[in-house]
């Protein structure tokens, strides 16, 4: 074993004070400051050697022990992590004018159009004005009403394909069937047509926005460390990456949005979002206002739309599906709720939800946000998760596939923005009897 040399321990020997110097400044700052209690962290990098692979876990072990309001560094980046049901309350919706504004970061400005969006763009007139296009125009509850015929046709087919699988007693893969289900209600009322119409294949668009909701709960040195991390970046090719689903996207929807100004009145049918943001860029210019709606501003609500909708959508299916095969009880008590109610009408259509008491039940529900920006789409992606869930425990019973038990079922997440399950869920349908 070879020992440290004498200039070693002479580096140390100067290092070591300064560290507990710095360290010892750091935490006095933090006292003046009046800032909650947290993790010591260290020089330059923070608290980030502390945050692993799945950060809300990372998080939920260190406010067990420093507490609910519990103050971070990541990088150069100070954070406040709030962990509890009450200081979330205090902080969304009593005191939500204080943290409306979203950080700013390289892949937001990327996604967002360079902040011209609902969902990344500060908090002032402009989002206002943004933000009222959304809640009016294109989730109004009569709006969300004219896509139910969208709903209902995507879940019926979603059944069909489910009673071929049960047929020949086939496992299905809920989290690819649920990921596509999601995503072609949300292309039609976007679109007017489906994915495969449109010539975008899903299995690309599925992959296109998996890589830009990973990059947006992906490490990025650029939003820790300013100035310098963008050459890490580039090195990791992060930035790459993203600019070329950008471009994919941006590709798609200018040609979407070409064919309904050259379609005009020509084709009859429902409206869709882009007829509906078409109208607006209309309006904009004959009025005499400073803001200027344009193809841009409808590209960046799309991106919202599908980022924000799919994953989020997808990801609750697939984890009450896994929950209620974990506990049969539970699926059984549902179902038998369900099966009463509908009785011999053959399927469950969007006005048998609200009597489904069971199903609906939650403790707090806060997966769309709260206060001033609560996401505007909770009406529109519950009615699509509710319709799903309600006809697949009707129509069928689940078992487990290949002599599985219910305690082998993975529960292992995956990291990224929306915590996903990191395995797909395969179960086997059975074809309930309707007498």
């Amino acid at each position: 074993m070879a020992f440290p040399s004498v200039d070693m321990w002479s580096l140390l020997l100067v290092l070591f004070p300064l560290f507990f110097i710095l360290k010892r400044k750091f935490q006095d700052k933090r006292q003046s400051k009046h800032l909650p209690p947290g993790p010591p962290g260290l020089p330059i990098i923070g608290n980030l050697h502390q945050i692993g692979a799945l950060p809300h876990q990372s998080l939920c072990q260190l406010s067990k022990k420093h507490g609910p309001v519990m103050f971070i560094k990541l990088g150069f980046v100070p954070s406040v992590v709030v962990s509890s049901a009450e200081a979330a309350k205090e902080v969304l919706k009593t005191h939500d004018l204080c943290t409306c504004s979203r950080p700013v970061s390289d892949g937001t400005r990327i996604l967002s159009y360079n902040y011209i969006d609902v969902g990344f763009s500060p908090y002032g007139d402009y989002w206002r004005k943004m933000r009222k296009i959304c809640v009016l125009e294109l989730f109004s509850a009569k709006r969300v009403q004219s896509f139910k015929y969208v709903r209902e046709e995507e879940v019926t087919a979603l059944v069909d394909f489910v009673s071929k699988s049960a047929s020949s007693a086939t496992p299905v893969d809920l989290s690819e069937k649920f990921m596509a289900l999601t995503a072609n209600i949300i292309c039609r009322a976007a679109f007017g047509r489906s994915f495969k119409e449109r010539g975008f294949r899903h299995e690309r668009f599925q992959e296109v926005i998996h890589d830009c909701v990973d990059r947006l709960g992906t490490f990025s040195a650029a939003d820790f460390f300013p100035y310098v991390g963008w050459i890490i970046d580039r090195l990791a090719g992060l930035h790459g990456r993203l600019e070329r689903n950008f471009e994919e996207f941006d590709a798609f929807y200018e040609k979407v949005i070409d064919d309904h100004i050259k379609k005009g009145k020509e084709e009859a049918g429902p409206e869709d979002f882009i007829d509906v943001l078409l109208l607006e860029i209309e309006r904009s210019q004959t009025e005499a206002d400073d803001f200027q709606f344009t193809k841009d501003h409808i590209k960046a609500i799309l991106m919202n739309i599908f980022i924000g909708g799919v994953d989020t959508g997808t990801t609750t299916m697939i984890w009450v599906m896994t929950e209620l095969a974990r506990h049969p009880r539970v699926m059984r008590k549902v179902q038998e709720e369900i099966r009463t109610c509908i009785g011999e009408k053959g399927k469950v259509s969007e006005s048998d939800i609200e009597k489904l008491q069971y199903l609906r039940m939650n403790f707090e529900l806060l997966p769309f946000g709260a206060g001033r920006r609560g996401c505007p789409g909770m009406a529109m992606g519950l009615a699509t998760v509710d319709l799903a869930l309600a006809n697949l425990l009707f129509h069928f019973d689940w078992k487990l596939p290949y002599n599985m038990k219910e305690e082998d079922i993975s529960m292992e997440e995956a990291p990224g923005l929306v915590t996903c399950k990191k395995t797909p869920l395969l179960l086997l349908p059975v074809k309930y009897p309707l007498v």
